[in-house]
């Protein structure tokens, strides 16, 4: 396994912006890493100047403790997966999972029987005969992977491979993809825009935005504990609602932040509950199995809350909004950044905070 080290990373392309503002992050060897952020952020150029596709400008790329910013992509042992799947449309599932170790001059009998044990793997053993053009879309994807995986890389770079999938299968997908990780032990770095997937798949998440790292830990804390206000908003669905200070009751805490509550961190009720509670409207509600998303009208502005199937308002009408401010964010009004707020003792769903 090999860790992958980036120290300083900068990009930018001719007559235009910089791309990466000075990345830095090290990824330790057998660690899942997931890469997030909006269209733009750099984390595609990021993964393309990690697999040697593309030169860094600045800064230092070490894999497995060596130096790699010279190195050929194929001196790098690295595989990549990419979002089209890359497959030859003229060749079957066994020789497209067996063309890298052709190209690498491997004997046919050892690149063959090496791609017949990662179909078995991979489940694929039924279709080795089989074109891509007769393949569903999440069976080709697993061909893609099997071309990586019957090179023994220690590394895989993963550029949105599950994008082109439908919803149900790209889940399926993901708990695929997490079991062979676990199976290999491989150093897996993922690139996508779905937090979803991010949130389930990742060991860390690194946040980007704007060609800048803004935060690289575990999911737990990501979620927990965002670094700032983008963080907090792109990470978790439904999105976290954000309140200035002087929309929440009961407030008696600094002035100059946004407090920041996960929809699940609301609770809706028929009736006045607690000094925090906002009366609200619902607008319209969102049933997404077991719960439902509730998005309501209220003093404070347009807040989304869920809550379990059974307890769905049956009016609209005189609705309340409990916040529970013990589980709140705040974030400094200046910078975005999130900052600690000593809570006071107070009832549920109505503490109050102060600095």
């Amino acid at each position: 396994m090999s860790g992958i080290s980036l120290r300083g990373i900068r990009k930018a392309y001719a007559r235009g912006p910089e791309i990466l503002h000075g990345v830095s992050m090290t990824i330790q060897p057998g660690e899942f890493v997931v890469i997030v952020g909006p269209s733009g952020c750099g984390k595609s150029t990021l993964l393309r100047l990690i697999a040697g596709l593309e030169q860094v400008d600045a800064g230092e790329i070490e894999i497995g403790g060596k130096r790699a910013n010279e190195l050929a992509p194929q001196d790098r042992d690295i595989a990549m997966i990419f979002q089209n799947y890359a497959l030859y449309p003229h060749m079957t599932v066994l020789q497209n999972i067996a063309f890298g170790l052709e190209l690498r001059g491997v004997p046919k009998a050892e690149r063959n029987a090496r791609a017949e044990s990662v179909a078995r793997t991979l489940q694929l053993e039924p279709y080795l005969d089989r074109k891509p053009g007769a393949l569903s879309g999440g069976q080709r994807q697993r061909v893609a992977m099997g071309r990586a995986m019957a090179r023994n890389t220690s590394t895989f770079l993963m550029d949105e491979p599950l994008s082109n999938l439908d919803n149900a299968l790209r889940v399926a997908m993901r708990t695929e993809i997490k079991e062979l990780h676990r199976a290999l032990g491989a150093t897996i770095v993922y690139v996508t825009h779905d937090q979803t997937e991010a949130l389930s798949l990742a060991d860390r998440i690194a946040v980007m935005k704007d060609g800048d790292l803004l935060q690289f830990d575990t999911p737990e804390a990501i979620y927990d504990r965002p670094a700032d206000r983008f963080v907090a908003s792109f990470v978790g669905a439904p999105a976290m609602n954000f309140l200035t200070a002087d929309q929440v009751p009961n407030w008696q805490g600094r002035r100059d932040i946004t407090i920041g509550l996960r929809p699940e961190h609301i609770a809706i009720r028929a009736e006045e509950a607690g000094p925090s509670a906002l009366p609200v409207r619902l607008l319209l509600s969102e049933m997404t199995g077991s719960e439902v998303i509730l998005h309501c009208d209220s003093p404070a502005g347009r807040l989304t809350l869920t809550c379990p199937r059974e307890q769905m308002p049956r009016t609209s009408q005189s609705l309340w909004a409990i916040c529970d401010l013990d589980r709140a964010l705040f974030f400094d009004d200046a910078d975005g950044r999130r900052i600690e707020l000593a809570p006071r003792v107070g009832p549920a769903h109505g503490a109050r905070v102060e600095a």
